[in-house]
């Protein structure tokens, strides 16, 4: 039988209400006794001075990609790599072991970042020949060498006539690729940012310089940016004032395979696109059951016609955020599944998404701040009309608490708490796919009642599920954007704009390789260790939602180390095959089965 919520819920909706507005001041201080008696890694300090460090060097080398930041990095991790291995592993306590192991991952993997840095500059470099030599001036003045006014007025005038000879060179016969070509623009662009920024620093307060630099400066500026547009306009095919186009960076199998070993996911992209299609046959067949509750038989897609149709009227998007988070956090105040301290259900506020915003977050985004996604009169009808279709009710219903609470919200509010230093080892499959392991839960606890809700959260389930099949295909170079969106579209029941908002985020060099698809594989490998622990009878429900979020953020491999005290090494590797043994098999079941409703 399908569990039902609704005993109590209104009393309990009331009460949670009244808390939420001002909750009694003594319950928002935790007991310090009890803060005092936890035990926390004597490698925190460790951890938080790599990561001050770093942000020093950062700010220090601040020419993106320059020659001194390049070999500063290296020389700084290689380093602390020394260092750590020079601790004594064995010493440590289980929780230094994991920070050890967590810290080691990320040493190794930012010098794995340069390398393929690199690799990908090498690429482009035949297109910007000119990038180091002129980054190179702003690594000169942070070392403080005196400015030559001469010398950097001879460079400039031949990296002005190298960007012109370029420009004229990109002929039909000389033509680069279209992906090097993107990219060697974007890197133009950021060189020539970097070097406004060196000469604003000494035109007109060195007079000397003035009178040597500024007319070469100027002509230089003008042949990047004249280099810049005719790569995007003569072989990217984008014309200045339309919308950029989506090219993204594909990081191809070994990339895929780099990234996989950082995120500790035992598997292949292969087996990760199987697992996904695993899931997405099991959301279409309960979207389907929820179709023909809904009157429309197998043709689904109908039924989630009628379910955008219900959107509510401009200007009141607010309150039904509201009312969905008040009710979700209800929810979990009715049942012992979560800590959701009292504070927690008071700081979070609210504002509106920008429209330029909502081009490429087209749903609303949440933590302290929520942002919610809703027409602005200056948008166009069809825009108005497709972002009020993709935030309806009952799309919304099962992601106000992804967002909120128990959602991002609860997790960044933990994390700031309990082992702060572990911020620094912040991964989607622990955030993202927390916040979509609620999703799970709530399902299998009957909180969807209507068929038109279940709608709704299947909709967001099939949408992780392509989130890994179109991410995945597309660094292995199998699907493009354009066949993204048009994917989505088809596949998942997407408004066209919020499909092309949605790849756009994805390859627009805002997230990480594996970001998109971490949502459900972060979700399935929580709602397996979900099985592993509470279902065995080690924990409750609280006791493990409690641990997951007090431990801070890491890789959930990780997470099952420190829960089951699976012991350690100082190389550990991930061997946790969540999703089964072999998922490329023809009818392989799944982790945890679904419960039935």
């Amino acid at each position: 039988m399908r569990p039902c919520l609704a005993v109590g819920l209104a009393l309990t909706l009331a009460v949670s209400a009244a808390r939420a507005q001002r909750p009694d001041a003594l319950a928002t201080v935790p007991d310090l006794a009890t803060l005092v008696a936890q035990r926390h890694s004597e490698l925190a300090d460790v951890v938080n001075r790599y990561a001050v460090d770093r942000d020093a060097l950062l700010r220090r080398y601040d020419a993106p990609d320059s020659p001194d930041r390049r070999a500063r990095l290296r020389a700084f991790h290689e380093a602390w790599r020394t260092r750590l291995r020079a601790l004594d592993f064995d010493r440590l306590s289980a929780e230094g072991k994991i920070d050890y192991v967590l810290l080691d991952r990320r040493v190794q993997h930012e010098l794995a970042l340069l390398d393929r840095d690199a690799r990908q500059r090498a690429e482009t470099a035949p297109l910007v020949p000119f990038a180091d030599t002129l980054l190179a001036l702003q690594d000169a003045r942070r070392r403080l060498t005196p400015v030559d006014g001469r010398g950097a007025a001879r460079t400039l005038g031949r990296v002005g006539a190298q960007a012109d000879s370029l420009r004229l060179a990109l002929g039909e016969a000389s033509r680069p690729a279209r992906l090097a070509a993107f990219h060697a623009a974007q890197r133009v662009d950021a060189v020539r940012a970097t070097l406004g920024s060196w000469f604003r620093t000494y035109d007109g307060y060195d007079p000397t310089f003035s009178w040597w630099v500024r007319d070469p400066y100027k002509r230089a500026d003008d042949a990047l940016k004249a280099y810049a547009t005719a790569l995007r306009e003569k072989v990217v095919g984008w014309k200045t004032g339309d919308p950029e186009p989506i090219v993204g960076l594909p990081i191809g199998a070994d990339g895929l395979a780099e990234e996989l070993a950082f995120e500790m996911i035992p598997y292949t992209p292969e087996e990760l696109i199987a697992i996904a299609r695993r899931e997405y046959a099991w959301s279409l067949g309960e979207m389907k059951k929820a179709s023909r509750e809904m009157g429309f038989g197998d043709d689904w897609k109908a039924a989630m016609e009628k379910v955008k149709e219900t959107y509510v009227e401009p200007g009141q998007q607010p309150e039904l955020i509201r009312r969905l988070a008040r009710q979700a956090e209800s929810t979990f105040a009715a049942h012992d599944w979560v800590t959701i301290p009292p504070l927690a259900t008071e700081d979070w506020t609210m504002e509106m998404m920008s429209p330029e915003r909502q081009r490429v977050a087209p749903f609303f985004l949440g933590g302290e701040l929520i942002l919610v996604s809703y027409p602005t009169d200056a948008m166009t009808d069809e825009e108005k009309r497709m972002s009020m279709r993709g935030n309806n009710p009952h799309f919304s219903h099962a992601t106000v608490f992804h967002e909120l609470n128990p959602g991002h919200h609860l997790q960044d509010f933990m994390a700031a708490r309990y082992e702060p230093h572990r911020q620094l080892f912040y991964t989607p499959f622990w955030s993202e796919g927390q916040s979509l392991y609620w999703e799970m839960f709530l399902w299998d606890q009957g909180f969807q009642q209507s068929p038109e809700d279940r709608v709704g959260a299947l909709f967001w389930r099939m949408h992780r599920s392509a989130r890994i099949l179109f991410s995945l295909g597309f660094h292995l170079g199998r699907m493009t954007p354009q066949q993204a969106i048009d994917f989505l579209v088809d596949s998942v029941g997407f408004e066209r704009a919020n499909a092309e908002g949605e790849v756009r985020r994805s390859f627009n060099g805002s997230y990480g390789p594996l970001y998109q698809a971490a949502y459900m594989l972060g979700g399935l490998q929580l709602r397996a260790l979900h099985h592993e622990i509470v279902d065995a009878g080690k924990m409750t429900d609280r006791q493990f939602h409690d641990a997951v979020l007090q431990g801070g953020p890491m890789p959930i491999e990780m997470v099952r180390a420190r829960l089951e005290r699976v012991p350690l090494s100082r190389d550990y590797r991930a061997g946790w095959k969540f999703a089964g043994p072999d998922p490329l098999r023809a009818g392989e079941p799944t982790a945890v089965k679904e419960r039935a409703r």
